[in-house]
């Protein structure tokens, strides 16, 4: 080897960095990984909210009958809930995001009171197929 070979091999040593191809590599392979780990992310995000949904909703119906049992009619609003402790607060619906959207469900007999039932407000199917609305 000679002197010039030995100085370009001792300069290539002490740099240290990377190439521009190394670089590249590295970036698509970081590519790939998220192309493939995004969609799982949101599907399972999705499939929480609605895992959240059911329950909500399966806890207001159950209060809605534990206050029928006490006081013999459904209550007037959904904050009647609130005020008479059956609930801490009203949960919110976690596909709109807000407790105002609930949609309210009469009984037959006006008389019985105004919340037989509650359905979510939100657009959209769930991923078993039916609307929110009939949840």
């Amino acid at each position: 080897m000679t002197s010039v070979d030995k100085l370009i091999v001792a300069n290539r040593q002490s740099r240290g960095g990377f190439t521009l191809i190394e670089l590249l590599v590295v970036m698509t392979i970081i590519s790939l990984l998220l192309t493939l780990a995004t969609p799982r992310y949101f599907g399972s995000v999705q499939r929480s909210k609605e895992a959240v949904l059911k329950q909500d909703l399966a806890q207001i119906r159950e209060t809605l009958d534990k206050y029928y049992g006490d006081v013999g009619k459904y209550p007037d609003t959904l904050d009647d809930l609130v005020v008479r402790k059956y609930l801490r607060s009203i949960p919110s619906d976690p596909i709109t995001e807000s407790n105002l959207t609930w949609q309210i469900v009469p009984p037959e007999d006006p008389d019985k009171g105004e919340v037989y039932d509650v359905h979510s407000g939100a657009e959209g199917n769930g991923a078993d197929g039916l609307p929110y609305k009939e949840w």
